[in-house]
């Protein structure tokens, strides 16, 4: 789960990012402690600590003193809205200047785009029925 390639407290923060957009850690819901996130990733509690105050640091999470970290009121809608705006510079923005070179019709490249979202659905269906099996 966790990637050597990264830096650690980064991927704990985004752990906890994919759970409150996921809804597993729906809003105001405590998240686990950092000696948990420590001892179930087998690393260091500071580097735990740093991944969680990052969050701190955005409003994702707060502190509730002497109980613990909890989900900010409005995290998930955030969250998403920042993801979105990520996922446009990244995949959107270069996508469409690609079909702007190769002369792709806007309908065209929808139509594409609608294909290869539910080539992914269906795949994830497979997924799923597999894993019910």
């Amino acid at each position: 789960m966790i990637d050597d390639s990264r830096p650690i407290f980064l991927q704990i923060a985004e752990l906890i990012e994919n759970d409150i957009v996921d809804g597993n850690l729906p809003e105001e819901s405590q998240v686990p402690s950092t000696n948990e996130f420590a001892a179930f990733h087998r690393i260091n509690p500071a580097t735990a600590a740093k991944g969680v105050n990052l969050l701190v640091d955005g409003g994702i999470l707060y502190k509730r003193r002497g109980i613990g970290m909890f989900v900010a009121t409005g995290a998930r809608a955030a969250l998403v809205a920042r993801r979105t705006e990520q996922f446009f510079e990244q995949y959107v923005r270069p996508l469409a200047a690609e079909a702007h070179k190769l002369r792709i019709p806007a309908d065209e490249l929808s139509s594409m785009v609608t294909r290869g979202a539910q080539r992914a659905a269906a795949a994830e269906g497979k997924q799923e029925r597999s894993a019910a099996l």
